[in-house]
């Protein structure tokens, strides 16, 4: 996965925009309308902001089901992602939780987003929606069936899930690239706001030797630079958020914050002027 050529940049910032509760969740609002509104606020100050990247999920829609959401979700992410990549000129990416793979690339495929995140692609994860079993044989194949180039972006041991054994991270890298096919692999804290420590980073990137390795959770203005020293990206939402609170919005000085942050940790890097990752219309 060429990063440069797909973000401009080989150390990518990808900034998320978290979805109000969509229909059928049990928090759903019965507004639409009010989900997209809130989408584009949040896409405009994160590229406002200056990310490289936007990846979009269905984050409030907690409980999450453990295989293929209602096609209701589908149609509700297909209409917001499509609003979103109307109104920024970044690459788009999306994350159907808790692991519906299968949806997010064809959301993706219809309206030609860039990438995918997948947290469960290989193995087997006992997270709290019970037991997950990685599909790559099925994605992979449907991805070739669309006719697609999207990437999979593939979390390694992925938070809020215990492996079932004991799959050592190395082991867990290479299985994700080699057997999985993953385009590029992310490692995660414990739980969502918890950083990968920089020995794990470590050993995955040694492990996924050419493959890119993203920072998946917990990634702060103060810990990037750290955390960069093994890493080619990162996957931030929760330190953007006013207050740092994964309830509250976007906050766009909170994400040039991050940005001026993650541009020194990887200086010499070069970048657009973030106010181009924005489209004008009359």
């Amino acid at each position: 996965m060429d990063l440069k050529q797909i973000f401009r940049t080989p150390n990518p910032i990808i900034g998320v925009v978290h979805l109000l509760p969509l229909p059928t969740s049990p928090r759903w609002g019965g507004n639409l309308k009010a989900v997209i509104d809130r989408a584009e606020q949040e896409a405009t100050a994160l590229a406002s902001g200056g990310v490289d990247g936007i990846m979009v999920e269905n984050f409030f829609d907690a409980p999450f089901t453990n295989s293929q959401v209602d096609p209701a979700v589908v149609s509700a992410m297909t209409l917001v992602v499509d609003r979103v990549m109307n109104l920024v000129t970044l690459p788009v990416g999306i994350n159907v939780l808790r692991n519906d793979a299968h949806s997010a690339i064809a959301i993706a495929s219809c309206v030609k987003a860039q990438f995918i995140r997948v947290n469960v692609l290989t193995g087997v994860m006992a997270t709290d929606q019970g037991l997950i079993e990685g599909q790559a044989h099925q994605l992979l194949r449907y991805r070739r069936e669309l006719g697609s180039d999207i990437k999979i972006l593939a979390d390694v041991l992925v938070k809020h899930a215990r492996p079932l054994g004991s799959p050592n991270l190395t082991t867990a890298v290479q299985d994700t690239i080699e057997r999985g096919l993953a385009d590029a692999v992310i490692l995660s804290g414990w739980a969502t706001g918890s950083p990968p420590s920089l020995e794990d980073l470590e050993l995955a990137k040694a492990a996924a030797s050419d493959t890119p390795v993203f920072i998946g959770s917990g990634a702060s203005w103060e810990n990037i630079s750290t955390l960069m020293q093994a890493a080619d990206g990162v996957i931030v939402s929760s330190s953007l958020k006013r207050q740092g609170k994964r309830e509250q919005a976007v906050d766009p000085i909170r994400v040039s914050q991050f940005v001026e942050a993650m541009r020194h940790s990887v200086s010499g890097k070069p970048h657009p002027h973030p106010m181009s990752s924005i489209k004008l219309h009359s």
